[in-house]
């Protein structure tokens, strides 16, 4: 595993967070990034924190991560997508791991059952999961 970076762009960790977003700018004026991502995504405000989540694609489409292309589960994701969205007004945010497609429906299923702040609380530690794991693939 590549070690933490002391210090990252803008642009490299728009790249790792699907986007540049407030929340990048200020990754970005940090030593140790990654490091702090946690901390700094749970001070931003509410907008700040739905535009980091918003940045990320959604389960089922198309992303070097996600693996499977089954027109059901795709079917599935997507009414499961519009389901979570609707209840919780962010982007469903998992840290695939490898995971097919379809190991990621009873995923999202019993997220679904959960409230509004657990799921941001949630979706915050796996956006920064999943950027922390693209700095050790690369």
């Amino acid at each position: 595993m590549r070690d933490l970076p002391r210090q990252l762009s803008v642009d490299e960790l728009a790249e790792l967070f699907s986007g540049r977003t407030r929340f990048v700018e200020l990754l970005a004026e940090r030593d140790d990034p990654l490091g702090q991502a946690d901390a700094v995504i749970r001070e931003l405000p509410y907008a700040d924190k739905l535009a980091a989540l918003e940045t990320h694609p959604r389960i089922g489409e198309r992303s070097s991560e996600q693996r499977g292309d089954d027109p059901e589960v795709l079917a599935e994701l997507a009414e499961l997508n519009s389901a979570y969205e609707k209840k919780f007004g962010f982007r469903f945010i998992v840290f695939v791991n490898r995971r097919s497609r379809s190991e990621l429906v009873p995923v999202l299923r019993k997220r679904l059952e959960r409230t509004r702040d657990e799921e941001m609380d949630t979706a915050l530690g796996e956006l920064v999961a999943i950027a922390k794991d693209r700095w050790s693939q690369r």
